[in-house]
């Protein structure tokens, strides 16, 4: 008799906030974040139970405590080889890794990006604050050239990580950014992400209002905001500036920004097709430091999205295929082998 379907129990926002108390320092962009989790979480028609959050260390790897949803606080940088197992063993859970800057693209680069080659059906959410907050304000992977911390007193040597960049190369499925300060967009890109049958990476701009405060304050306030953002949606021309006056062209694979008001039309300008590789690679480019005079305006929203196999679901199949042809494994069997070794 084939099982019968029932439809998830209906919870709310409220029935996902946990007795724990919420340890981060007032004013820290990471209960943006919370509360817009706690938000999209209830409309996506799973069911509570079948709902995991991953952490590894550090400030956002709190994350699991407050959701009142199954969990794992992990260690340093392996979040993501913990949800890879779990999402092999149970690709039925809807399973979400939340990390940071330092957690992910420091000891835990090289999980990151097989995990995102092999394109488990998951969500990455990766809170950068371009600092180690944790650990009390060192340089992390995406700290700025220059950036002066308890590590770098004279000034960081080092060039930062791009992680959208890292992840076009890493060939993610799902790539897009948004912010702690901009909650409808927020939301909306982390709906989008969940929606998406592969590994979904999400970069979410977080405000560390203690070690590197105003680190994207050019991108979230009101009086730049618009100049300096670029809100990349399907199907429209790349538009950006006080009242959209400028866009984005492309002078061969060159971006170049043209002012609307000097007789370019907006059809004339960079559609967007989150589709479109080349083109999202050079997206990921829009990464110029702001004090540059010529820079361009930085990106957000979906950069790109492919279909592809799941690794879980390949998985699953070669075990169906051998278990047809040789019936269930052994493992005392598989464990003993046939071969020894005599060792003096």
């Amino acid at each position: 008799m084939e099982a019968t379907k029932t439809t998830p129990e209906k919870f709310t926002a409220k029935d996902l906030v946990t007795d724990q108390e919420v340890r981060w320092c007032p004013g820290c962009g990471d209960y943006s974040i919370l509360k817009q989790a706690q938000n999209v979480i209830p409309e996506l028609g799973i069911a509570r139970e079948n709902i995991v959050f991953i952490s590894g260390i550090g400030c956002s790897s709190r994350f699991p405590y407050y959701m009142e949803t199954f969990g794992m606080h992990s260690i340093h940088g392996r979040a993501t080889a913990v949800a890879s197992g779990l999402k092999a063993t149970r690709p039925d859970l809807s399973v979400w890794i939340v990390t940071g800057d330092g957690d992910a693209l420091s000891i835990g680069g090289n999980h990151l990006i097989h995990l995102l080659r092999r394109n488990f059906n998951l969500n990455i959410l990766l809170f950068n604050n371009e600092i180690y907050g944790l650990t009390k304000g060192q340089y992390s992977p995406t700290s700025h050239e220059g950036a002066v911390t308890k590590s770098t007193p004279m000034g960081s040597v080092d060039h930062p990580f791009n992680p959208i960049a890292l992840c076009m190369g890493a060939d993610a499925t799902f790539v897009a950014r948004t912010m702690d300060r901009d909650p409808k967009h927020q939301k909306e890109i982390l709906t989008k992400a969940n929606s998406h049958k592969g590994a979904s990476f999400v970069e979410i701009y977080q405000n560390c209002n203690v070690f590197n405060d105003g680190a994207f304050e050019i991108f979230t306030e009101k009086s730049t905001k618009k100049l300096e953002t670029l809100f990349m949606e399907e199907g429209k021309p790349l538009l950006f500036g006080e009242t959209s006056d400028k866009g984005i062209k492309l002078d061969g694979f060159t971006p170049v920004i043209v002012n609307i008001n000097d007789g370019v039309s907006a059809n004339d300008l960079w559609i967007h097709d989150e589709r479109d590789r080349v083109k999202a690679g050079i997206l990921s480019r829009f990464f110029d430091n702001p004090k540059n005079p010529n820079h361009l305006p930085r990106p957000f929203g979906v950069f790109y999205v492919e279909e592809r196999f799941c690794y879980e679901d390949k998985m699953e199949e070669q075990i169906k295929e051998m278990t047809a042809k040789k019936g269930p494994g052994n493992l005392d069997a598989l464990l003993k082998g046939r071969e020894t070794w005599t060792v003096n």
